[in-house]
């Protein structure tokens, strides 16, 4: 029964794609993905509204902010209403520092209310999603206790979610936790609501797997997608950490096979940037990668 709810479920994705047209036998596909990045990577501009300005004149689809902030959401309305630029999601500030798996139970229900918070102002936002890190292992949290604790707070907070048309989107990062695409897939049936799913960060597999194998299991529970590189040759040779230290399109990720694994599974929706950021040239840098990555 596993293997038939991860794995249909991406064949299915496939069947009931928006194919557009045939030519010699090749089914052709239009993709859609909008392009993004993350607001901290934006160091050029002294307003919101100059940073959100910038992002569109580079060609940026929307941006993505942090919750909780101490921004005023008049500030953050009124710069999407004047640019146009949207905030697709918003990522959950306090999740590494309060995480839902910790053993205290007040810094449990502490980080349970940084992700209400989160839920309430990507509403306010026009935002669709919530990244979240679900939860952290360590030596003095146990996988089983993490696995557990972190789901009964997540499902206190569904029916908020539900309430306000926002999903949690689960990222994968370097939390010892969730290692397995399988696993992960189940992390999220588990919930049984359709406001939880994924958020793929292409990147951060590359150092342990293969971010295409992790696509077709995950299927249509991806709800967004970060978009980020990794050099294998850097980890070995330098460290863990120096394997980000390339740019998008110079390390180690099958962009061509990534992409072909989202035409599988009929994936639509944001590709967001999480790279170092800098001033306009570097982010009509990566704009420009971005474009290349999502034709390739």
């Amino acid at each position: 029964m596993i293997d038939r709810r991860l794995f249909l479920g991406a064949a299915g994705a496939a069947l009931t794609a928006p194919w557009l047209s045939a030519f010699g036998g090749e089914t052709v596909r239009a993709r859609k993905i909008q392009k993004a990045v993350k607001i901290g990577m934006v160091n050029e501009g002294n307003t919101l509204l100059e940073k959100f300005q910038l992002l569109k004149e580079l060609g940026f689809d929307g941006v993505e902010l942090d919750s909780p902030n101490s921004l005023e959401r008049s500030e953050v309305l009124a710069a999407k209403k004047e640019t146009g630029l949207q905030v697709p999601g918003v990522v959950d500030s306090v999740h590494w520092g309060k995480p839902l798996s910790h053993p205290d139970a007040e810094v449990r229900k502490a980080g349970r209310e940084g992700l209400e918070t989160a839920l309430r102002d990507a509403k306010a936002y026009g935002a669709t999603t919530v990244l979240l890190v679900p939860a952290v292992v360590s030596k003095q949290i146990s996988y089983a206790d993490a696995y557990r604790r972190s789901q009964d707070e997540i499902k206190k907070v569904i029916p908020l979610a539900e309430e306000l048309g926002v999903k949690i989107a689960f990222e994968n990062v370097w939390n010892q936790f969730l290692l397995s695409p399988i696993e992960a897939a189940r992390y999220v049936d588990e919930f049984e609501s359709d406001h939880v799913g994924w958020y793929f960060d292409v990147g951060n597999i590359i150092n342990y797997g293969w971010p295409e194998q992790w696509i077709e299991i995950l299927g249509s529970r991806i709800l967004k997608l970060d978009i980020k590189e990794f050099s294998r040759k850097r980890r070995d040779d330098e460290g863990l950490w120096k394997g980000f230290g390339v740019k998008l399109t110079e390390g180690d990720c099958d962009w061509p096979a990534v992409m072909k694994a989202l035409d599988t599974i009929g994936y639509e929706g944001w590709g967001t940037a999480e790279v170092s950021g800098g001033d306009r040239a570097r982010l009509a840098d990566i704009a420009e990668r971005m474009d290349r990555i999502f034709a390739s």
